[in-house]
Formats: C-alpha cells, structure tokens, sequence
C-alpha cells in the first residue's frame, strides 16, 4: 500500500544460498525483520525492505561456529570480538580446556587463577590478565551469563563450566593443586555443574595435556588444578552432564595411552547406560609423530561403534599448524623440561632466562635434550625414524625459519642457512652478507661446531628479539583435507583468542570452505553444513541454519576472493591498543563481504558498521533445551 512502511529491514538478493542443513545451494532472496529471517525465495520484492544487498555471484550462508575458541579474555575488554567477525564467525564456544570466568576472578587467599591458569596455557601476557581479573564483578555462574547483557557483544558467546575453576571454587587454589577433593568437595563440584547446566550453560570442559602449567610463584611447576583430578572425579563429574545431555570437551592425557582410552569410554551408553556427548582436542598430523593421528581416527571409530555406543569427535584443524616463538616462549617449549624452565620466567625477565642458559648444568641437560634421538643407537632414534618421536619440536634447523630479528638479513631464512654460512665464514672470512651479520657471526663461539650450538647462542644473545616459525603438524593439505570431510570429526580447533604472539587460526573455517571449493559445489554445501548446522547441533543450540523464523546471523562470502586467498599472505603482526600488546591475526581481504549479527551488520565491504562495537550485537546463547530440562531433571 502507497506509503506504508517495509516489512524487512534487510534484504539479500540473487544470492547462492546455502541453508546449513548440507542440502545443495538454491539461487535465492533471504528477507531480515526484527532480528530474524522473514521470508525467503527467489524474486522477493525489493521495496518491501528498507535495505537491498545485491548479492549476485557471491555466496550467503548460516553465520560459522568457531568451536574451540579463548575468547573468555578478549570479551572483557573488546566485547566486540573484531577478529573472529571478520572473518563471518558469529558464534563461539568459550571457557574449554578447564579454563574460563564463570566463578569471577577467585582472588581469594592471595590467589589470581586467571592470570596464574591462562599466562601459560593460552600465552597471555600477564598484564592483560590483570586487566581482565580487575574488570571482574561476579563471583556466581548465573551472574556471568547475566553480565553478557551489559556488553556491545559482536558475535553470540556460548560458555561452557571450566573445571579448572571449579575445582577452585569448591577446594580453594591451593588444595585444589595439591590433593584429591573430599567427598564434600565432590559434592560441591557436581552441585555447581548441576546449576549450570540448569541456566543453560551446554557444556563442561577438562583438560589432561601434560605441559599446561601455571604461572605465578611458587606454583610455576605444577599443572592447572583439572589435572589433578583422578578418574573417579571425571567419572562423576560428567555423570552429571550426561544427565543433562551435554558437552564435555577434553585434552587427552597424551602420554598415557591407556588413560586415553579410559576416559573417552566414559563417552559410552553401553557401558554406563547413556551416551555422554564429547568433543576432543585434537585430530592434526603431528610432524614428528604422524602415528597420533591415526591412532586419534581409529579410537574415534571404536568409540562411536555400535559395540561402544558413543557419540564422540575429535576436533580437526584446517591449516598447517604454524606457530611462531619469540625466542624459546612458545607452547611447544612448555613440553620439553629444559626449555619448560626458560617459560617460567615471566616474558620481560631476560635476566631471570640469561641466568638460567649460563648455568653449565643447564647447558648439559639441553644438549641432552638436542641430541636424544638424533645420534646414537637406540628406541629414541628408532621412534625418530620411524616418525613417532615424543615431542612435537623437530630439532632441526631447516625447520626453523627467522620470522625477524636484530639481524635484518636473516629474516625470512631457515636457522639452517645461517648456520650454513656462519660455518663458511668462520672457515674463510668470507661471506658473510652485511656488516650487521658479520658482527653477529663475530659473537658466536669459535667454531661453532654443531646445531645445537648455534641455536643455543641465538637464544641468550637475542632471547625473544629473535621471532621465528615452525609448521609442527598439517604439513600434508590433502590429509589435512581428509581430517575436515570426516564425519567422525569436527572441524573448528582453531584456538582463537590464545597464544596472542604465537598463531593466528582466526580464518579456520574460510580454510575449510576453501578445501571444499577445490571439488565443487556440492562439497562446499556440506562444508558449511560442518561449520553450522552440526556443530549447533551437538552442541544443543539455536544457531546455524537459514530458516523462516531463525535469528539472522548470515555471512556473505565472495568465492572468487575466496580461491584466490592466501592465508600465509594475510598474517600480521600488529600491535593491538586493547592488550597493550603485540598480536598475531590474519585479515584475508575480500573474502567476506558482509556479516550480520542477529540482524545488525557487523562487517560490510571490508569494514565494521558504525554502530559495531557500540551496540550489542550477538547474545549469550544457553542449551536450547535449558528451560524444558529444568523441571524435568528436578523432577528426576
């Protein structure tokens, strides 16, 4: 009628939309009013709506999961979340690996469990931490899932219980390290996850990773306080998820096979009556290693067997597993005991490391640890050739590339042809490149007569002004293709939010549609379908699918950009206003076109909306099912 106002706020037209459900793309119209999807259709009158996106030749789909994510931090003081939108992330998954903020900051007895259980395991600077634990103003579960309506959210958050945090909040900090929990503690435990799970949160994580340490004195020797819980708290811990048809999401105890395999039966209906949903890091093609993974797909397969009766998957991620290190702080060290004592220190303390390198036993012991394995006879060389070494470092110079340093000619080299040429020069005199890196070869001991040396001397003459990269795992595209279209794993281990100066993941879900555009467009429907709708599904949520009635979290996604991506073009290393920090992201140009947040554009043209940041976008999403379970577990 003449003079009325649109039916639709938002209008995407010509579009090859992709629903979620894996169902082929259809050339179509979506209609947004009032958050959610209107109408949709081919032809859809364009003056019904206040707003017409011309969407030809691109691609609209659900707004992607990111399933594994860290961003419990990064919310606090950028709620925003601008480097997960960018990338058409519209919903994450916070508080896995045992960690996370739903008890508040527990300064309690002296104690600060956020900065201690994250400064390591997630490579956050301790100043931002602090920041974070400042900023903190609940102490309850239900609390935080209600502080989330005070924050201009970009994407939806969805939290799980942390079992770190729990342990603490039931045992305090240092009991909580130290000893198992009583049977009163136990109680307490499964009562909190109890509440929990009735406000809706979908899931509890745990984490067995043996190199996840804590970070403040005196306790920078032990492990986080999941850890210290034995089967029989697992056990019942997630019994009570079970009940409540949830989430567990684990780390394997890595060096303990049998462990492995025990815990993850806890994920069996046969053996305890109901399956227990669980989600585990992580299914990649360790360099050093490669049997991990194949041990990882047949365990998943026995699991989710008729015979076990369970519903588990590991989580799969999409790119090389590249991390960088400034200097020997880096994840991977924490696994290697003579390097893990350098991560001790806090990241300014050069004195504290020097101190440390100098030691003549410590000298010793590295050099054991450099060679074990790469001489000699024995198991250790023979697991080195067979491929199934126990650490995920290399140890090998041609694997490890100067990213940058005081030596502006080494940067972008392997170790190996600098040391290839320090070797030269210090046989003829002869060529070196500049005057910079001639005063460097100068410093070195004379001669330097292996690899282990000369590593050795970049660490204490540089420490973390010397930044360089390794790929430890997914050096193989086409297994790491293999690991994404497996139905028995799910594909999102991207660990955004962690490890600011380490890896940047951010893009892992345009990684896996770009996989898939490499055999057609009906691979790509199913792609989107293991970035949307299945993840939303095991995790009990409202989210991933186009539908009539849904609430509108779409991305636009340009398929020409997107096969001309290339990821290792788009990392930078920037520094950050927010953390006070330098940061890792990865900002492919033009992929995305558009991102919408229940119905609010985000992102559009390769840029944020005004109103982005300032308004709330996205929500707290709980279980779908929280209000109707309630009564009925109360009942039972």
């Amino acid at each position: 009628m003449e003079g009325s106002s649109p039916r639709w706020d938002t209008l995407f037209r010509n579009a090859l939309v992709f629903d979620g459900s894996g169902a082929p793309p259809r050339q179509q119209d979506v209609a947004v009013a009032a958050g959610r999807i209107a109408a949709i259709g081919p032809g859809l009158a364009a003056a019904e709506a206040r707003e017409v996106i011309d969407a030809a030749g691109r691609w609209l789909m659900p707004g992607l999961l990111d399933i594994h994510t860290h961003f419990d931090l990064e919310v606090e003081i950028e709620p925003q979340l601008p480097e997960a939108v960018r990338h058409g992330t519209t919903t994450v998954v916070v508080a896995n690996c045992s960690l996370g903020l739903a008890y508040g900051a527990q300064r309690r007895d002296g104690a600060d469990p956020i900065v201690d259980c994250f400064a390591r395991v997630e490579n956050v600077p301790k100043h931002v931490l602090r920041k974070v634990a400042d900023r903190v103003d609940w102490s309850d579960s239900a609390d935080y899932l209600a502080h989330f309506d005070r924050l201009p959210l970009g994407p939806n958050v969805v939290p799980m219980i942390p079992h770190s945090m729990l342990r603490i909040e039931a045992m305090g900090f240092d009991n909580s390290i130290s000893r198992d929990a009583t049977e009163a503690e136990l109680q307490r435990m499964e009562q909190l996850i109890d509440k929990g799970m009735r406000e809706g949160y979908v899931g509890f994580s745990t984490d067995a990773l043996p190199f996840h340490y804590l970070a403040n004195r005196p306790n920078t020797h032990k492990t986080i306080p999941t850890q210290f819980a034995p089967y029989s708290e697992l056990k019942r811990l997630t019994g009570v998820v079970r009940r409540w048809d949830r989430v567990w999401q684990a780390t394997p105890p890595k060096d303990d096979k049998f462990a492995i395999f025990k815990n993850f039966l806890l994920t069996s209906a046969r053996l305890h009556g109901r399956r227990l949903k669980v989600t585990a890091v992580a299914a990649i093609d360790v360099t050093t290693n490669g049997s991990i993974v194949r041990l990882g797909r047949l365990l998943s397969r026995i699991l989710n067997s008729r015979l076990v009766g369970g519903l588990f998957r590991f989580q799969a991620l999409s790119a090389p597993f590249k991390i960088w290190s400034d200097g020997v702080i880096t994840p991977i060290a924490e696994e290697i005991p003579v390097l893990r004592r350098l991560n001790e220190c806090d990241l300014e303390d050069r004195e504290s490391r020097a101190k440390i390198m100098d030691d003549p036993a410590w000298v010793a012991d590295f050099r054991r640890m450099w060679w074990h394995g790469k001489r000699g006879f024995g198991l250790a060389r023979l697991k080195r050739w067979l491929r199934m070494d126990d650490n995920v470092l290399t140890r090998e110079l041609v694997d490890m590339t100067i990213d940058r340093c005081p030596v502006p000619d080494w940067s972008g080299e392997t170790m190996q042809a600098v040391f290839e040429r320090l070797r030269t020069w210090q046989l003829s005199g002869q060529g070196a490149r500049s005057e910079a890196e001639a005063q460097a070869f100068a410093s070195f001991p004379r001669p330097t007569e292996d690899d282990c040396s000369f590593f050795l001397h970049l660490l204490r003459r540089f420490d973390t002004d010397l930044r360089w990269w390794t790929v430890t795992a997914n050096r193989d595209p086409q297994l790491t293709k293999t690991l994404l279209s497996d139905p028995l794993l799910l594909p999102g281990f991207n660990d955004s939010g962690a490890h600011l100066t380490n890896m940047a993941f951010y893009d892992g879900n345009l990684r896996t549609l770009k996989f898939a555009q490499e055999d057609g467009i009906d691979q790509v429907a199913r792609a989107v379908h293991r970035l949307t709708q299945e993840p939303a599904e095991f995790f009990g949520l409202d989210a991933g699918c186009i539908r009539i009635g849904a609430q509108a979290d779409l991305v636009v996604i340009d398929p020409r950009a997107l096969q001309a991506y290339d990821p290792d073009a788009s990392v930078e290393y920037i520094y950050r206003d927010v953390f006070e920090h330098h940061q890792l992201v990865n900002r492919p140009a033009q992929v995305v076109a558009q991102v919408m947040i229940a119905g609010h554009l985000a992102w559009r043209d390769g840029a944020y909306t005004p109103m982005f940041g300032r308004e709330r976008f996205g929500r707290v999403l709980r279980h779908r099912d929280h209000e109707a379970a309630a009564p009925a577990a109360l009942a039972a």
